[in-house]
């Protein structure tokens, strides 16, 4: 009996399953968010096999559960576990313990000219922030999260893991030193404005805290006060602080900044070399997607058709 032959087998032997991921995972030497994401996705595709009575799966018993997932779930997340199956695989033939029978297999079509979140105005974030009762240290804290995050155009984990000795002196003035998405150190640098800096000020004094090493936005919960807080709670301080000021959308999330960010600095002067700083993307094509949506938005076709019409 084969490796994979085992399998469905193994669902219900969660010790020798968790050892046969954590072989795999080693070998990928990813990071926690994507360890994560890899377990669901072949917990998902083994649980279907298993439920198929699929003992030797083939190229087309991928094809057919990469459909099944299109019918159920959203094309990102079809892609993403698409992903993880085909780099499983091409592992187990590494080993030499199975064919590579998800080479070269698509995942979803994704729109690559489309962010899946929208981005705010200019007047919506300033409503936004408005509405944030700063007479807690709190109401401080997320004032000053959602100014941070919009200015600097920064990811929810950026801000995770944002300590207080990060904020330095740059060439220009206060800067905050950042560990950017798939790097390990903090060599990476965004600029605060006055208004932020205050922001932020106000409420460190608040909370009265001197160490360093110490998150730059603690905790106020009662089972993680003054810890370090998780990309969960920063999404849902956004989106909850989104939500009071009346943009209730499922496009509109904590990553919604990060679009209006880049599409306000386009929008008020910024090149998109600058933009593509900002944002710290490593590929420019990337930071087109940002000129690609203004450049539709301001195409007047429609309106110049209907008056031509009505």
């Amino acid at each position: 009996m084969t490796l994979i032959e085992r399998q469905p087998q193994a669902i219900a032997k969660q010790a020798e399953l968790q050892a046969f991921y954590a072989r795999f995972i080693a070998y990928l030497d990813a990071k926690p968010r994507t360890v994560q994401t890899y377990n669901s996705a072949l917990r998902q595709f083994f649980t279907y096999l298993a439920t198929e009575g699929i003992q030797q799966p083939q190229r087309d018993h991928i094809l057919a559960y990469r459909d099944n997932l299109l019918t159920r779930t959203k094309p990102t997340t079809v892609q993403a576990y698409m992903v993880a199956i085909r780099l499983f695989f091409r592992w187990t033939a590494q080993e030499g313990l199975y064919p590579d029978i998800a080479d070269k297999i698509k995942g979803a079509k994704l729109n690559s000219k489309r962010h899946k979140r929208d981005a705010l105005t200019a007047e919506q974030v300033r409503t936004i922030l408005q509405a944030i009762n700063q007479d807690s240290p709190q109401g401080r804290r997320d004032y000053a999260i959602v100014a941070l995050m919009v200015t600097g155009g920064l990811r929810d984990i950026e801000v995770v893991q944002a300590s207080i000795e990060d904020l330095r002196q740059g060439p220009g003035g206060t800067v905050l030193y950042i560990q950017g998405k798939g790097w390990d150190s903090k060599d990476e640098y965004i600029s605060i404005p006055l208004p932020v800096e205050t922001a932020i000020r106000a409420y460190l004094a608040a909370r009265g805290e001197l160490d360093g090493k110490a998150p730059l936005f603690a905790s106020a919960s009662n089972n993680s006060q003054g810890q370090r807080m998780t990309t969960r709670s920063i999404s849902a301080i956004v989106k909850g602080h989104m939500k009071a000021a009346g943009y209730d959308s499922e496009r509109l999330t904590a990553h919604s900044l990060r679009h209006t960010a880049g599409t306000l600095n386009l929008l008020n002067g910024g090149t998109l070399q600058e933009t593509q700083q900002l944002l710290r993307h490593s590929n420019i094509n990337t930071t087109m997607i940002y000129l690609h949506n203004l450049e539709r938005a301001a195409n007047r076709s429609e309106q110049r058709i209907a008056a031509a019409i009505f």
